[in-house]
């Protein structure tokens, strides 16, 4: 029997799979997809089934009871000796919950590999010329959430402490939390010119990137349409 394969689609673009995530998606009998995957990914499988099973902006449905759903799905199909792949936008261990069909696999004792994928963070860092860590500039980055804007002071804190001292941060699924994410990391850092670049449908045909700081960069999204999904690269300028 053929081990589950979590698979990493990467920011949407084929050219950027792996070589062994191409091989699992072409070769899969049944796909669990996400939302965020690509049709031209899905469209490397000619002979399987796609099922989605992922959730959009705005989705209310009881997230549990859809992770138990795909949980048992995957050992269902494995069960009838299916070639099963569950693919995950980006990468499945960067926001991608795929610690939860781990363990459940784990606990299952059925076999199962994850193919790494890029995330988009990476992908937009690269694509845009944005130098996420440079010599004398920046030695790390942080990736977070849109969540940031929830955390406790003392997290927010050594966010924001972190980028003070010229560290880069990313954050996903920040587009429409930048009322809430901007003003505490302005509040912490009280520097308004540190860059801001928010990549929009990173490696797809209508990508696009807005760049600004963080004194500018709310009346720029205003005033613009970017589309999510959408990544923000903070305390890094883009090589133009």
């Amino acid at each position: 029997m053929y081990p589950v394969a979590i698979v990493g689609a990467g920011p949407g673009d084929p050219e950027l799979l792996t070589v062994k995530a191409y091989k699992r998606i072409k070769e899969a009998d049944i796909i669990l997809h996400d939302n965020l995957v690509s049709d031209s990914i899905l469209s490397i499988n000619e002979r399987g089934e796609n099922v989605y099973v992922g959730r959009k902006f705005g989705d209310t449905s009881d997230q549990i009871a859809r992770q138990k759903k795909i949980n048992e799905l995957l050992q269902k199909n494995y069960l009838l000796g299916k070639k099963v792949v569950r693919l995950k936008s980006g990468d499945p261990y960067v926001y991608g919950r795929a610690a939860e069909e781990a363990r459940y696999l784990t606990e299952k004792n059925t076999p199962f590999e994850v193919i790494p994928g890029i995330s988009a963070a990476l992908a937009a860092a690269n694509i845009f010329n944005i130098p996420i860590t440079e010599r004398n500039k920046s030695n790390a980055m942080l990736i977070c959430t849109a969540h940031t804007a929830d955390y406790s002071f003392e997290q927010l804190t050594g966010i924001a402490h972190m980028l003070k001292a010229g560290n880069t941060i990313s954050i996903y699924m920040g587009l429409k939390s930048l009322h809430r994410i901007v003003p505490k990391l302005l509040d912490v850092c009280k520097d308004p010119t540190i860059p801001v670049s928010i990549a929009s449908r990173v490696s797809r045909e209508d990508q696009a990137i807005l760049t600004g700081t963080l004194g500018t960069i709310q009346d720029l999204v205003a005033n613009s349409d970017l589309q999510m999904p959408a990544v923000l690269l903070v305390g890094a300028t883009p090589i133009q």
